[in-house]
């Protein structure tokens, strides 16, 4: 645990209740009244006795019994909580976090429930830490047991953390208001004083106050619900199991449920609101067989005995692992077979999957502090692959895995990415660790290991893990030690992977015949930022191997290259075929160098097998013609996984100055024969992006002649698909993503088939719905005159699917009339017709459209404290608004502009990792441009003739 030290004076307030608070001086408290006597509580003697960010760990909380009485007409709240605590020194203070709270009582209570005083506890606030001091003028001894007694209140927040206000409409009109709660990772606080930190670890007993006209939820079920006065109900919960403050969650609401029960008899429910009830089945379904599927995989029970999944119409992210109470955005839960997607049926089952694997990962076992989540979210979105893969194998999940570890080298190849675990200290810096490096990199380095492990070692492992840190906190460190020693404690087992317990406490591992140290291996993934770029270079029979660290921001020959390159060290378990046998070979690179026996009679050799390892290969003096020449003659001689991964390693390359644009463009001609659908589209995905970037520079030749190129060399594959959605998984997605690409490079048979489709739609009200896979592209062109797109705002403001909603919000900011884009930033900045949890993936869609782009990067600049207000600096929303918005700069004075703008908000700015991501994006961009825009024309030129 690293411990901060903050040389700043705060300005204390402190409340007596019934008083106005004041300043407090600064002096320092004096001695500590020996036990039983009564000191005089003169506020202005006390100042507040703790200075740093995280609290003291003498005090541990064992036990809340929370009381809360929503106002769901004043938006208000009241509530009290009493805290058992365990003191571990002797003291008069106890501190724990508050904020936005009003504290009308602060008491403490010995062990039989006997005030320690008789007089009104002094509560010292300390805003800028968000903590608050209780002095009791007994010493609180050491050993003891007491009780920590508050009343508090507050108004639900406008926003999307803490206890805060959510509404609906009816079909008929009327708003309907609800109140839910997110507390993860710093907001627990904002709802009840509270130990907000993940290790206090602790029981909590929960009562909420309600009319009868609402339910109220939380992580365990109703025990027992009384009358009280005025006609309101009380529904008392079960005592939670042991677990953190973020994981505490409760919703007061009139929504309706389905219910199921799995094999184990855990009671699984999914609400909604009441009109949108239909659309909770699916869920239901997912939600019993995943949670079957991981008491199965873990060999642990769902502790709790029951499972709730909760669709909140007012969410930032895209859903919370709460214990036994579950929350997701409408998209992510609900799903609607008119009009959600093959798309949208795999992203709600890759959520449940997720949110319900958190229910072992980071709430069964939780990370000791913030600057590891990685083993919570790297572990939950990496085992949403393997659940859906094992629940759901017509979903081919193992499809989208490879675009995961894609985004993960898209920021780990920046120099402003970060360590897998990296220092986080306060709220905004914790919100940041909620990224692609904790997610998409957690996953793709464990995805690695599993495969460098085996299945059957890596699930021993994890198991022993979750066995051994239940109801408890882990480091790093843990999970390294329970893989290295996969002997279970109980039953001692010898053999390959299982040494005698001296050995297995070092971590060896038997591995291609060397033992390795897992920890020094895993240390090397984890706490040193970036990815390795592994160079091959064929002599004879043999492999020449050099590891360096992949940059696409510093060009090898920059004089700054080394620089950056200095300390940089993987261990690296390489895999690697040739055509001689279809065997994987292995081998661990620990050093900068090195060298394999590969034989003569290998004609090629593919490295990183499947891209189950998290590097970039690069395959040098005349390595790339093999490949291209390969993938021409014989391109199924490589797996679908392999003929992608080279695809996105040669454009990587290109943009990180090691290959010639022409050489990348020359590899991907093979794909006219292409049938699988995940080559195709990596490839035809950068194409399109070089049309973006173009798009946007006014470069009218260069962009049409590139987009008649994309329409030529894929016009097989775009005539030969219908407008259904019949076939496989992969088929459907293929349909989607190229109609929409043929019909933005206005191809007329698209057009045509589109408008036809749209008009067909809108002859029938709304009420005939175009096939899901190409709605969104039909939404779109219809969306190009001024009756079309004022229909789909029509439509988007009464339509009851989320999923609907979402494509014709695209199909909106699809419109090239830059006064209509205008009004749709303006309606999501108001919150009424498009809802603020919306408006930072409305100016994404904004930003993405050629005519959009300088609007959406002005509406941020212009709004930027409205935007930190709403979302909070550090979250997700500011950071997608900040990257996604300056993503396609690709000029010097746009990069500029960037700078000025980020200097303007200095002090927000140097908080923030997003603004280095996004200036060196945007500078990747710049030498991009000058290093490929006349290589792009002339090998069109070329290709044209």
């Amino acid at each position: 645990m690293v411990s901060v030290r903050l040389l700043v004076l705060f300005l204390f307030n402190v409340s007596l209740v019934g008083s106005q608070p004041t300043q407090s001086s600064q002096q320092v408290s004096s001695p500590p009244h020996p036990a039983g006597e009564q000191s005089p509580l003169d506020p202005s003697s006390l100042s507040f006795p703790w200075s740093r960010l995280r609290l003291p760990r003498y005090i541990i909380p064992l036990h809340y019994h929370l009381f809360l009485h929503p106002n769901l007409t004043s938006l208000s709240f009241t509530g009290s909580v009493q805290i058992q605590i365990d003191v571990q020194n002797n003291t008069n203070w106890v501190v724990l976090h508050s904020k936005g709270l009003q504290i009308s009582k602060a008491t403490i209570l010995d062990q039989n429930l006997a005030h320690l005083s008789d007089q009104v506890l002094p509560v010292l606030h300390n805003p800028s830490h968000e903590q608050i001091g209780i002095f009791s003028p007994r010493v609180l001894s050491s050993g003891q047991k007491y009780f920590l007694y508050i009343e508090f209140e507050a108004e639900l927040v406008e926003g999307f953390y803490g206890f805060y206000k959510s509404t609906y409409r009816t079909s008929q009109g009327e708003t309907r208001t609800l109140a839910s709660t997110h507390f993860e990772p710093t907001s627990a606080r904002m709802a009840f004083p509270c130990f907000d930190e993940p290790n206090f670890k602790a029981n909590f007993s929960v009562r909420i106050r309600r009319s009868p006209e609402y339910i109220s939820l939380s992580n365990m079920p109703v025990v027992k619900t009384v009358e009280v006065n005025g006609g309101l109900l009380e529904d008392q919960f079960a005592e939670s199991v042991k677990m953190s403050t973020y994981l505490v969650a409760f919703v007061i609401c009139d929504f309706k449920s389905v219910t199921g029960t799995t094999s184990s008899g855990v009671q699984v429910s999914i609400y909604a609101v009441p009109e949108k009830w239909q659309q909770t089945h699916y869920a239901l379904e997912v939600a019993v067989k995943m949670l079957d599927f991981y008491e199965d995989y873990f060999n642990i029970r769902y502790p709790l005995p029951k499972q709730d999944l909760i669709a909140i119409p007012d969410f930032q992210s895209g859903a919370m692992e709460n214990w036994g109470l579950t929350t997701y955005r409408e998209t992510s839960l609900l799903y609607d077979p008119l009009t959600s997607s093959v798309s949208d049926k795999l992203w709600v089952t890759m959520v449940i999957g997720h949110e319900l694997a958190h229910q072992w990962f980071g709430n069964l076992v939780t990370m000791e502090w913030w600057n590891d989540i990685w083993l919570n979210e790297g572990f939950a979105r990496y085992m949403e692959y393997i659940s859906v893969e094992a629940t759901y194998p017509d979903l081919k999940v193992e499809e989208y895995l490879l675009h995961t570890c894609f985004a993960a080298v898209g920021l780990d190849s920046l120099n402003s990415s970060r360590p897998i675990s990296s220092p986080a200290e306060n709220p905004t810096q914790i919100k940041e660790m909620f990224d692609t490096v904790s997610y998409d990199k957690g996953a793709c380095v464990l995805h690695m290991l599993r495969h460098f492990l085996t299945d059957e070692v890596f699930q021993s492992g994890i198991v022993r893990y979750l066995r051994k840190y239940s109801y408890k906190n882990a480091h790093n460190q843990d999970l390294w030690d329970s893989l290295a020693n996969t002997c279970s404690e109980e039953d001692f087992i010898s053999g390959k992977h299982c040494y005698n317990s001296g050995q297995a406490t070092k971590n060896a591992y038997l591995f291609a015949g060397e033992h390795l140290d897992l920890t020094a291996m895993m240390n090397t993934w984890t706490l040193q930022k970036g990815i390795p770029l592994v160079t091959v270079t064929r002599k004879g029979p043999r492999l020449l191997l050099r590891q360096d660290r992949f940059l696409r921001t510093v060009m090898p020959s920059d004089p700054l290259w080394s620089s950056f390159q200095k300390d940089f060290l993987w261990h690296i378990p390489l895999t690697y075929k040739t055509d001689v046998s279809g065997t994987i070979h292995r081998h661990l690179m620990t050093s900068p160098t090195d060298s394999i026996h590969i034989g003569e009679e290998a004609s090629w050799v593919k490295v990183n097998t499947d891209m189950t390892g998290f590097y970039v290969v690069h395959y040098e003096e005349g390595g790339w013609d093999v490949m291209a020449k390969l993938l021409r003659e014989n391109h199924t001689a490589l797996s679908y996984k392999d003929r992608t991964q080279l695809i996105h390693n040669a454009f990587q390359l290109v943009t990180a100055g090691h290959l010639p644009l022409n050489k990348a463009l020359d590899l991907i001609g093979y794909l006219k024969k292409e049938m699988h659908t995940v080559p195709l589209l990596e490839g035809l995905g950068y194409l399109e992006a070089f049309y973006h970037i173009i798009e946007k520079r006014d470069e009218l030749d260069l962009t049409q002649n590139l987009g008649m190129y994309i329409l030529q060399f894929f016009r097989a594959v775009i005539d030969q698909q219908t407008w259904s959605d019949s076939g496989s998984v992969s088929e459907r997605r293929l349909r989607s993503e190229v109609l929409s690409l043929a019909c933005h490079l206005d191809y007329p048979p698209c057009l045509e088939r589109a408008r036809q489709r749209f008009k067909d739609w809108l002859q029938s009200n709304g009420t005939l719905n175009p096939p899901t896979d190409v709605a969104e592209t039909v939404f779109s062109v219809g969306a190009q005159d001024d009756h079309g797109w004022a229909s789909l705002l029509s439509t988007y403001k009464t339509s009851l699917s989320a999923a609907q909603k979402h494509k014709i919000l695209f199909a909106l900011t699809s419109s090239r009339d830059s006064n209509k884009l205008q009004r749709l930033l303006d309606l999501g900045l108001e919150g009424k017709v498009i809802r603020s949890q919306d408006l930072s993936s409305l100016i994404l869609m904004v930003a993405r459209n050629s005519r959009g782009c300088n609007l959406a990067w002005n509406f941020v600049k212009k709004n930027w404290d409205t935007l930190v207000q709403k979302f909070q600096l550090g979250s997700f929303c500011i950071r997608n608004i900040i990257i996604g918005t300056t993503g396609q700069f690709s000029s010097q004075e746009e990069l500029n502009e960037v700078q000025l703008f980020f200097e303007s908000i200095k002090e927000q700015a140097s908080q923030l990792r997003a603004t280095q991501v996004a200036l060196d994006n945007v500078q990747k961009n710049v030498r991009w441009v000058q290093r490929n825009l006349e290589t792009l024309r002339n090998w069109l030129n070329e290709q044209m003739q």
